[in-house]
């Protein structure tokens, strides 16, 4: 079983794929905007590194989304709704965390099959 790197570095590669399943390292925005606007920009990374990978949103089995601050949660959903497809959403987690700088409000990390 081969696995595929996608967007290596010294430190991690952006996508992983092994076995019919692609992993996505965590996806940001621009450090320093809004949570709507980086979710956004989170969310559309997402998008783009599944085409790279050959897949697509309606086949995300699970998705870890991490906040700096819970207080974010509704405003982060309202993009994610909005982003997400009916009838296919994943088994997701939303919890709080320090994410790498505290210029980033949100994280988002998914799984997905081929």
């Amino acid at each position: 079983m081969d696995i595929k790197r996608f967007e290596t570095g010294p430190r991690m590669s952006q996508a992983v794929v092994h076995n019919g399943t692609v992993y996505l390292a965590g996806q940001v925005g621009d450090a320093g905007s809004d949570v709507t606007e980086q979710t956004k920009q989170a969310l559309a990374e997402v998008d783009r590194l599944l085409a790279l990978a050959g897949t697509d949103k309606t086949r995300i089995l699970s998705a870890q989304i991490w906040l700096a601050d819970m207080a974010d949660f509704s405003r982060m959903n309202a993009v994610w709704d909005a982003w997400a497809p009916q009838g296919h959403t994943p088994a997701r987690a939303t919890g709080e965390s320090r994410l790498a700088t505290p210029d980033y409000l949100v994280e988002v990390i998914v799984v997905a099959a081929l």
